[in-house]
């Protein structure tokens, strides 16, 4: 009998854990927000690519599965704290504070070795403490900057988020990343030539200066 009930009192906390991440999927990403980005992405949108990022990368000596797993952890806490940005002016060791929290507090609704393994790989992506760990650091600021071009693409506004491009310079280091990297950055410049091109071509000068008509319709 008392395993019975040790086992639903389990099932009610894991499902309360599930409840509180689902929110994740309701949280946008503020720095979106604050750019009045149409429809920014949520944080679970944002840490879904960062798993694939992960998923799909090249090099053998990664372990993957620990990538994985860091990346689909590393935010959270927002589903309790929200996406607190940088000019939010709320200080790191704040930050910090309140995220820990509220991974205590998520990790507790787990049984013993989930909520070990949970709450550690927090803490290992926290504190830098691993190869993995900064590889999925990268990858975060990667999905970032690759997220910045798709609303530019999505706006028709090319190099309107450069400051998200700015934040990320010098910060990549792994040769996989730094190849997709070069190959997003290939295309935004080229998107941002056709873009200035267009807007100072002769044709589209002349063609705006031309006063506009409205067809008849019988």
């Amino acid at each position: 009998m008392a395993a019975t009930m040790e086992k639903v009192a389990g099932m009610s906390n894991m499902l309360q854990f599930m409840k509180l991440i689902g929110q994740l999927k309701r949280v946008p990403r503020t720095g979106w927000v604050y750019r009045n980005v149409k429809k920014p992405e949520s944080v679970s949108d944002h840490m879904y690519r960062m798993a694939m990022m992960s998923l799909t990368i090249t090099d053998p000596t990664v372990d993957k599965d620990r990538c994985i797993k860091l990346a689909l952890v590393h935010d959270m806490a927002e589903c309790i704290v929200g996406d607190i940005a940088p000019s939010d002016n709320i200080s790191k060791e704040e930050k910090h504070r309140r995220e820990e929290e509220a991974m205590r507090h998520l990790s507790s609704l787990l049984p013993e070795g989930l909520k070990q393994e949970i709450y550690g790989l927090w803490e290992e992506y926290e504190s830098q403490g691993s190869p993995e760990a900064r590889l999925v650091k990268q990858f975060d600021l990667l999905e970032m900057i690759l997220q910045a071009h798709e609303y530019e693409e999505l706006e028709g506004t090319p190099g309107r988020l450069q400051e998200f491009f700015d934040s990320t310079k010098g910060r990549f280091q792994h040769p996989d990343v730094l190849e997709l990297l070069s190959s997003l950055n290939a295309e935004r410049d080229c998107r941002m030539t056709e873009t200035h091109d267009a807007k100072t071509s002769p044709s589209s000068s002349s063609a705006s200066s031309q006063p506009s008509t409205i067809p008849h319709t019988s």
